[in-house]
């Protein structure tokens, strides 16, 4: 349970609506600010003042020491603005330590004499009643209300809202529904016309207007709906401009025409025929299966650098090597043209009867082996 002290400070703050310590920390802060803005202001003017006003050039002079020059010719004096900056530091230092010693003893004696109830009625606070209080009934404690039955509250709390929203949006259902349905039966009064001879409006009849608007549907005790007329239709209004109008600016828009007539075979864009967009096409379409089939080839390891026409499945032949292979197969078939010229050769030889035939052919057959 709260102390005493404690049920005053929540009395005082519920009553001005802040609580009575804030109002002594805006006093205090309002006094800081204004003490660094006569230390900021007395450094501004200390240091905008001529350093021999100030007792350096008497000083210098005590020293027997020789103030240096500047670019302008007079004496400077270095350790000004130093010894400035160490006083007003020093001085506002002094001067917060002076206020928040006599502002704590300020926010003592106001806590304790004006922002307070009255000496030896500190229980007061259990009595007293503020005005937006008055005529408040407050519940009975109910001992009988437990963390469930909280939670079944707001449980049903929470399904009835949903039940409110779903009732909401039945309500519109209906509504358009009853809207459209009332479309149905009843005839739609067709918009004055300002234009019309007679002067009447029209009805137009609507798909089930015979269940309501007919006489058998009378003389069975039907009562038709209210005629409604479409708010949606206007009548019509004369037209402002013309055709008088229009036939009067048309020598007008011929002289622009003719004015842009030159323009138009410069500034034209230009005109694609049907053939261009067939060849871009099959150059794209073209562009296209062969990437596809480089990329596929070389993913069998196929080497794509000198193109992809020819090529079927296994490893690319290069050129060097079918060179190679040409030559190979070209001297083969000159060597089986030398061998069988010289068979013959032979033959003609053995039917001749001539011996050194035989033995050169079949020296020479043992070479060739």
């Amino acid at each position: 349970m709260a102390s005493a002290k404690q049920q005053e400070n929540l009395l005082l703050t519920e009553h001005f609506t802040w609580p009575p310590i804030s109002l002594i920390d805006d006093i205090i802060n309002a006094v800081n600010e204004v003490l660094y803005r006569c230390t900021d202001t007395f450094e501004q003017g200390l240091s905008s003042a001529d350093p021999a006003l100030l007792g350096f050039a008497d000083r210098y002079a005590a020293e027997n020491r020789t103030p240096e020059k500047d670019d302008d010719g007079s004496n400077s004096f270095p350790e000004a603005k130093l010894e400035i900056e160490e006083g007003v530091l020093k001085l506002e230092t002094l001067m917060e330590n002076a206020v928040d010693k006599n502002f704590d003893k300020l926010e003592i004696w106001t806590l304790r004499n004006v922002l307070c109830l009255p000496r030896g009625e500190e229980e007061l606070g259990r009595w007293v009643r503020l005005g937006h209080y008055e005529n408040l009934q407050i519940p009975p404690k109910d001992s009988q209300l437990t963390p469930e039955a909280l939670y079944a509250l707001r449980r049903k709390l929470v399904e009835t809202q949903k039940l409110n929203t779903a009732l909401v949006a039945e309500k519109k259902r209906n509504e358009a529904q009853i809207a459209r349905l009332r479309s149905l039966l009843q005839p739609t009064v067709a918009p004055k016309l300002e234009t019309s001879p007679n002067g009447h409006s029209e009805q137009t009849p609507a798909s089930f207007a015979f269940l309501t608007h007919t006489p058998a549907a009378q003389s069975l005790g039907i009562q038709p709906l209210p005629q409604t007329s479409n708010t949606t239709s206007t009548t019509t209004q004369p037209l402002t401009t013309h055709t008088t109008f229009t036939t009067s600016q048309l020598p007008y828009l011929r002289q622009l025409l003719e004015g842009l007539q030159p323009h138009l075979a410069t500034t034209s864009l230009p005109s694609t025929g049907k053939q261009g967009e067939t060849e871009e096409l099959a150059r794209e379409r073209r562009v296209y299966v062969e990437s596809q089939s480089k990329r596929i080839l070389e993913k069998r390891g196929v080497d794509t650098r000198d193109g992809v026409e020819g090529i079927f499945e296994g490893t690319r032949v290069r050129s060097d090597e079918v060179r190679g292979l040409e030559s190979v197969v070209g001297a083969m078939a000159w060597g089986r043209k030398v061998d069988g010229v010289k068979k013959e050769d032979d033959e003609v030889k053995i039917e001749n009867g001539d011996g050194d035939g035989s033995e050169d052919a079949e020296g020479e057959a043992m070479d060739t082996s």
